[in-house]
């Protein structure tokens, strides 16, 4: 029974804490807050399950670029689509020496049988050729901040949105982007943001609006008029502005 307190003159019942139990009210869902990872950090290793048996991420990379791209849920359209044309390009993420992987919150079962949708559809013969990660429990599309608050399965779960992890060979997080399950991604434009990862981190340049391989680049700003004449063969032209300041300067691609 609860205790009786009397407050100015009225008799007010209080309950007791010790004497209540808290009812579980079942499985909380999963936090869907971004942790704090940030360009240039570290990507952290991790052990999972996947198509094509356990990984441990860091052992799977090796040497080489990474892509980590999440999916909402096997069996849906747009998904299929996505994984269908990155089936299609993979010789082109391998001449970039670039490993892909893709994760949901399904089972590997189920991507198993999903894989035969994918590259049926995609009109590719054989095997799939790059590993799915399988994610139920959601530990890593939480660790990520990979959860769509917006998209739940039938229990009311969230599930994952569309991200795009790309990581270096050091293993550091060069790129992250993350769409919303309604927008398909355009892996083509994935494939020119790696051109450009992959150039400017071996070159003393940046990449400006709509480039692509081949095409005119930028001169960094630390570098002085000097320096760049004597870093890149026939030099660079400077577009003059209103400001008098000489800080748009273009130089060949120096890949080529």
């Amino acid at each position: 029974m609860p205790e009786v307190q009397e407050v100015q003159g009225v008799q007010q019942p209080t309950l007791v804490a010790e004497n209540l139990k808290v009812t579980d009210l079942g499985p909380k869902p999963p936090p869907t807050t971004m942790p704090s990872l940030n360009l240039g950090d570290t990507f952290p290793n991790f052990t999972a399950d996947t198509t094509e048996g356990q990984i441990t991420f860091h052992d799977w990379l090796g040497d080489k670029w990474g892509i980590l791209f999440s999916h909402p849920r096997d069996y849906t359209p747009v998904c299929t689509t996505e994984l269908g044309r990155v089936t299609q390009l993979v010789p082109e993420f391998t001449k970039r020496n670039v490993k892909m992987i893709a994760l949901s919150c399904d089972d590997v079962e189920s991507h198993k049988g999903w894989c035969k949708d994918v590259t049926d559809f995609a009109g590719v013969k054989g095997d799939m050729p790059y590993p799915i990660i399988a994610d139920p429990s959601r530990d890593l599309s939480v660790k990520f901040g990979m959860l769509d608050p917006d998209e739940k399965d039938e229990g009311g779960m969230p599930l994952t949105c569309r991200a795009v992890f790309i990581i270096g060979p050091d293993k550091k997080l060069k790129l992250a982007i993350l769409y919303p399950a309604t927008t398909g991604r355009n892996f083509d434009e994935i494939l020119r943001v790696i051109d450009s990862l992959q150039l400017t981190a071996y070159k003393k340049v940046a990449t400006p609006v709509d480039w692509k391989k081949g095409d005119r680049c930028m001169v960094i700003p630390s570098l002085s008029d000097d320096e760049a004449n004597a870093l890149f063969k026939g030099g660079f032209e400077k577009k003059e502005v209103p400001s008098g300041k000489g800080y748009l300067r273009f130089t060949a691609d120096p890949s080529d």
